[in-house]
Protein backbone atom coordinates (compact mmCIF):
# COMPACT_ATOMS: atom_id res chain seq x y z
CA UNK A 1 0.00 0.00 0.00
CA UNK A 2 1.28 3.34 -0.45
CA UNK A 3 2.04 5.36 2.20
CA UNK A 4 0.02 8.50 3.00
CA UNK A 5 1.40 11.77 1.90
CA UNK A 6 2.48 14.59 4.16
CA UNK A 7 1.25 17.92 3.64
CA UNK A 8 2.81 21.01 5.60
CA UNK A 9 1.75 24.27 5.73
CA UNK A 10 3.82 27.47 7.06
CA UNK A 11 2.82 28.75 10.09
CA UNK A 12 0.78 32.24 9.49
CA UNK A 13 3.61 33.84 12.06
CA UNK A 14 5.93 33.51 9.10
CA UNK A 15 3.91 35.54 6.40
CA UNK A 16 3.54 38.62 9.04
CA UNK A 17 6.96 38.57 9.87
CA UNK A 18 7.72 38.44 5.86
CA UNK A 19 4.83 41.47 5.45
CA UNK A 20 6.55 43.77 7.97
CA UNK A 21 10.02 43.10 6.71
CA UNK A 22 8.31 44.15 3.34
CA UNK A 23 6.56 47.67 4.47
CA UNK A 24 9.93 48.24 6.71
CA UNK A 25 11.94 47.87 3.70
CA UNK A 26 9.46 50.06 1.08
CA UNK A 27 9.26 52.73 4.17
CA UNK A 28 13.34 52.81 3.93
CA UNK A 29 13.51 53.08 0.94
CA UNK A 30 10.99 56.07 -0.10
CA UNK A 31 12.57 57.58 3.26
CA UNK A 32 16.28 57.47 0.73
CA UNK A 33 14.59 58.68 -2.13
CA UNK A 34 13.08 61.87 -0.09
CA UNK A 35 16.20 62.36 1.54
CA UNK A 36 17.85 62.41 -1.86
CA UNK A 37 15.16 64.75 -3.69
CA UNK A 38 15.42 67.29 -0.80
CA UNK A 39 19.53 67.59 -1.37
CA UNK A 40 18.80 67.82 -5.55
CA UNK A 41 19.06 71.46 -6.57
CA UNK A 42 17.10 70.12 -10.34
CA UNK A 43 15.88 67.12 -12.04
CA UNK A 44 13.14 65.15 -11.16
CA UNK A 45 13.34 64.14 -7.72
CA UNK A 46 13.72 67.70 -7.06
CA UNK A 47 10.84 68.56 -8.29
CA UNK A 48 9.43 65.74 -6.87
CA UNK A 49 10.60 67.26 -3.50
CA UNK A 50 9.25 70.88 -4.22
CA UNK A 51 5.72 69.13 -5.03
CA UNK A 52 5.10 67.93 -1.81
CA UNK A 53 7.00 70.24 0.52
CA UNK A 54 5.78 73.26 -1.41
CA UNK A 55 3.73 76.22 -0.16
CA UNK A 56 1.23 78.46 -2.23
CA UNK A 57 1.75 82.52 -1.98
CA UNK A 58 -1.48 84.69 -2.31
CA UNK A 59 -0.27 87.96 -3.39
CA UNK A 60 -3.31 89.97 -4.22
CA UNK A 61 -3.30 93.34 -5.98
CA UNK A 62 -3.41 96.94 -4.51
CA UNK A 63 -6.72 97.57 -5.53
CA UNK A 64 -8.01 94.30 -3.63
CA UNK A 65 -6.26 95.31 -0.77
CA UNK A 66 -7.78 98.94 -0.58
CA UNK A 67 -10.80 97.17 -1.23
CA UNK A 68 -10.49 94.71 1.61
CA UNK A 69 -9.35 97.61 4.14
CA UNK A 70 -12.20 99.49 3.01
CA UNK A 71 -14.45 97.26 4.17
CA UNK A 72 -13.54 97.54 7.43
CA UNK A 73 -15.07 101.01 7.13
CA UNK A 74 -15.25 102.66 10.48
CA UNK A 75 -13.75 100.50 12.73
CA UNK A 76 -14.22 101.18 16.89
CA UNK A 77 -10.93 100.00 18.06
CA UNK A 78 -11.12 101.76 21.81
CA UNK A 79 -14.13 102.32 24.28
CA UNK A 80 -13.52 104.48 27.10
CA UNK A 81 -16.44 103.77 29.72
CA UNK A 82 -16.34 106.84 32.48
CA UNK A 83 -18.43 108.05 35.58
CA UNK A 84 -18.81 111.50 36.61
CA UNK A 85 -20.41 114.24 38.74
CA UNK A 86 -21.60 117.33 36.66
CA UNK A 87 -23.05 120.19 37.57
CA UNK A 88 -25.14 122.99 36.40
CA UNK A 89 -26.68 126.27 37.58
CA UNK A 90 -27.85 129.50 37.05
CA UNK A 91 -28.39 132.73 38.91
CA UNK A 92 -29.20 136.13 38.98
CA UNK A 93 -26.85 139.05 39.52
CA UNK A 94 -29.42 140.72 41.62
CA UNK A 95 -31.08 138.12 43.80
CA UNK A 96 -29.57 135.38 45.70
CA UNK A 97 -29.82 132.00 44.69
CA UNK A 98 -32.93 130.92 47.46
CA UNK A 99 -34.55 133.15 45.60
CA UNK A 100 -33.77 132.95 41.65
CA UNK A 101 -31.43 130.30 41.22
CA UNK A 102 -31.45 126.82 39.56
CA UNK A 103 -29.09 124.46 40.28
CA UNK A 104 -29.11 120.31 39.44
CA UNK A 105 -26.47 117.65 40.33
CA UNK A 106 -26.21 114.92 37.47
CA UNK A 107 -24.69 111.87 37.99
CA UNK A 108 -23.39 110.57 34.82
CA UNK A 109 -22.01 107.42 32.63
CA UNK A 110 -20.61 107.56 29.49
CA UNK A 111 -18.50 105.98 26.96
CA UNK A 112 -16.17 107.77 23.87
CA UNK A 113 -15.99 105.66 21.36
CA UNK A 114 -12.56 105.98 18.77
CA UNK A 115 -11.10 104.56 15.84
CA UNK A 116 -10.24 104.99 11.98
CA UNK A 117 -12.39 105.31 9.05
CA UNK A 118 -11.10 103.21 6.63
CA UNK A 119 -13.73 104.57 3.92
CA UNK A 120 -10.92 107.63 3.66
CA UNK A 121 -8.05 105.28 2.54
CA UNK A 122 -7.03 105.46 -1.26
CA UNK A 123 -5.23 104.00 -3.66
CA UNK A 124 -1.53 106.11 -3.53
CA UNK A 125 -1.66 105.26 0.51
CA UNK A 126 -0.47 101.79 -0.43
CA UNK A 127 2.96 100.73 -1.74
CA UNK A 128 3.54 96.86 -3.03
CA UNK A 129 6.76 95.58 -3.88
CA UNK A 130 7.26 92.21 -4.36
CA UNK A 131 5.69 90.70 -1.08
CA UNK A 132 6.49 93.60 0.96
CA UNK A 133 3.52 96.15 1.57
CA UNK A 134 3.24 99.82 2.90
CA UNK A 135 0.05 101.76 4.38
CA UNK A 136 -0.64 104.92 5.56
CA UNK A 137 -3.68 104.93 7.75
CA UNK A 138 -6.22 107.60 7.91
CA UNK A 139 -5.43 109.30 11.25
CA UNK A 140 -7.28 108.04 14.69
CA UNK A 141 -10.47 109.82 15.34
CA UNK A 142 -13.45 110.22 18.56
CA UNK A 143 -16.17 108.33 16.13
CA UNK A 144 -18.42 109.07 18.86
CA UNK A 145 -19.74 110.08 22.23
CA UNK A 146 -22.76 108.78 24.31
CA UNK A 147 -24.53 109.02 27.27
CA UNK A 148 -26.06 106.04 28.90
CA UNK A 149 -29.68 107.43 29.56
CA UNK A 150 -29.93 104.34 31.90
CA UNK A 151 -27.21 104.76 34.33
CA UNK A 152 -27.67 108.90 34.10
CA UNK A 153 -29.87 110.23 36.33
CA UNK A 154 -30.39 113.74 38.05
CA UNK A 155 -29.21 113.29 41.56
CA UNK A 156 -30.46 117.28 43.02
CA UNK A 157 -32.38 119.99 41.56
CA UNK A 158 -32.64 123.33 43.66
CA UNK A 159 -34.92 125.92 42.28
CA UNK A 160 -35.40 129.48 43.42
CA UNK A 161 -38.71 130.77 45.16
CA UNK A 162 -39.66 133.07 42.78
CA UNK A 163 -38.36 131.35 39.59
CA UNK A 164 -39.82 128.42 37.53
CA UNK A 165 -37.98 125.44 36.97
CA UNK A 166 -35.76 125.71 33.47
CA UNK A 167 -36.61 122.48 31.30
CA UNK A 168 -33.11 123.48 29.61
CA UNK A 169 -30.58 123.42 32.20
CA UNK A 170 -30.96 119.34 32.09
CA UNK A 171 -29.89 119.43 28.52
CA UNK A 172 -27.47 122.07 29.07
CA UNK A 173 -25.70 119.74 31.62
CA UNK A 174 -25.82 116.79 29.52
CA UNK A 175 -24.05 118.73 26.88
CA UNK A 176 -21.67 120.00 29.34
CA UNK A 177 -21.13 116.26 30.24
CA UNK A 178 -20.48 114.84 26.92
CA UNK A 179 -17.87 117.24 26.49
CA UNK A 180 -16.25 116.81 29.91
CA UNK A 181 -15.89 112.74 29.19
CA UNK A 182 -14.23 113.77 26.08
CA UNK A 183 -11.60 116.04 27.58
CA UNK A 184 -10.73 113.25 30.05
CA UNK A 185 -10.48 110.91 26.60
CA UNK A 186 -8.27 112.57 24.67
CA UNK A 187 -5.79 113.26 28.32
CA UNK A 188 -6.01 109.69 28.88
CA UNK A 189 -4.50 109.15 25.26
CA UNK A 190 -7.92 107.36 23.62
CA UNK A 191 -6.55 108.28 20.10
CA UNK A 192 -2.96 106.80 20.58
CA UNK A 193 -4.88 103.92 21.87
CA UNK A 194 -6.90 103.87 18.48
CA UNK A 195 -4.41 103.78 16.79
CA UNK A 196 -2.20 101.56 17.93
CA UNK A 197 -4.99 98.87 18.39
CA UNK A 198 -5.85 99.61 14.31
CA UNK A 199 -2.08 98.86 13.62
CA UNK A 200 -2.29 95.58 14.82
CA UNK A 201 -5.65 94.75 13.31
CA UNK A 202 -4.58 95.78 9.70
CA UNK A 203 -1.54 93.90 10.11
CA UNK A 204 -2.91 90.68 11.45
CA UNK A 205 -5.33 91.28 8.30
CA UNK A 206 -2.03 91.81 5.99
CA UNK A 207 -0.07 89.15 6.83
CA UNK A 208 -3.23 86.42 6.38
CA UNK A 209 -3.24 87.95 2.62
CA UNK A 210 -0.03 86.75 1.97
CA UNK A 211 2.64 89.60 2.56
CA UNK A 212 5.94 88.66 4.49
CA UNK A 213 6.66 92.37 5.48
CA UNK A 214 3.70 94.97 6.86
CA UNK A 215 4.63 98.63 7.59
CA UNK A 216 1.76 100.95 8.58
CA UNK A 217 2.22 104.40 8.98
Amino acid sequence: MPEPSVVTSRKPSSYALGLALGLLAGGLAVTLVLLIAGHSQSGPLAALWSSMTGRNTRIVSQGTVVERIQKLQRMETVVYNMDKIVTGEKGSPFLPDFLAGDRMLMIVHGQVVAGIDFAQLRPGDIRIENRNIQVKIPPPRVLFTRLDNSRTRVYSRSTGLLVPVDPTLESQVRQQAEGELLDEAGRAGILKTAGDNARNTLRTLLLGMGFATVEIE
